[in-house]
């Protein structure tokens, strides 16, 4: 799936959320009396419209950087997102800045896209498992342009068998240890994505490909190679 794709299902999802906490909070008092409930209900009525007013509001805000970026204006979008991230409701300022640094990276300013990226991964407001996602994101930017510290300082922590996200980690940690010579750690990564049942199908097909071309190659230890 592409960025957008992503965003775009994210930013469906956002839009139709019903804000109901109100209800719990406001429920004891509707009971016996005709008057709490009017109250109440009217409450409720102004809280939803401003909450989904809101959400609307920075959905179509999203939704227009999206746009601008399918039809090549970086520039402009990243005024959009800038803006979103400064005034928007709820998830999306978080959400524009994850796109913002892709964009960045689209733009060829890779360092800036990382920069973007650890600025997000080490902001506590954010949620941990947009952080991660973030983390993986400037890892997978310093497979080309990094050393296998840089991608393993922020891939690492996520590769521990109870991430979600371990598969994604131990793919970019691979690739980076295959092109720093790394061999045997290489092949012990890709190896792990090959022997773990709950890994896509996709990525272990993969893995198992690299475990061939490093086999091929002469860059997996005998032992390894098993």
């Amino acid at each position: 799936m592409t960025d957008d794709g992503f965003f775009r299902e994210v930013n469906e999802e956002l839009r139709s959320d019903k804000a109901k906490a109100i209800w719990s909070r406001y429920g004891s008092l509707l009971i016996g009396a005709v008057v709490a409930l009017v109250v109440g209900t009217a409450v409720f009525a102004f809280y939803e419209y401003w909450t989904e007013k809101q959400a609307s509001q920075s959905g179509d805000q999203f939704l227009a950087a999206l746009n601008l970026v399918r039809d090549g204006k970086n520039d402009e979008a990243l005024k959009t997102l800038d803006q979103l991230e400064k005034d928007g409701y709820g998830a999306y300022p978080v959400l524009a800045r994850m796109r913002a640094a892709g964009v960045i990276a689209q733009k060829g300013d890779l360092a800036g896209a990382v920069a973007a990226f650890d600025k997000v991964s080490a902001d506590t407001s954010v949620p941990q498992s947009i952080r991660d996602l973030a983390k993986l994101r400037a890892a997978l930017i310093l497979v080309d342009t990094g050393s296998y510290d840089d991608v393993a300082s922020r891939a690492e922590a996520l590769a521990v068998d109870s991430n979600p996200m371990r598969h994604s980690a131990r793919e970019v940690l691979g690739l980076a240890a295959w092109k720093a010579g790394r061999g045997a750690d290489a092949t012990k990564l890709f190896q792990q994505i090959s022997d773990d049942q709950a890994a896509p199908a996709n990525v272990r097909q993969f893995a198992e490909t690299m475990l061939d071309l490093l086999k091929s190659t002469g860059a997996t230890p005998a032992a390894a190679a098993g």
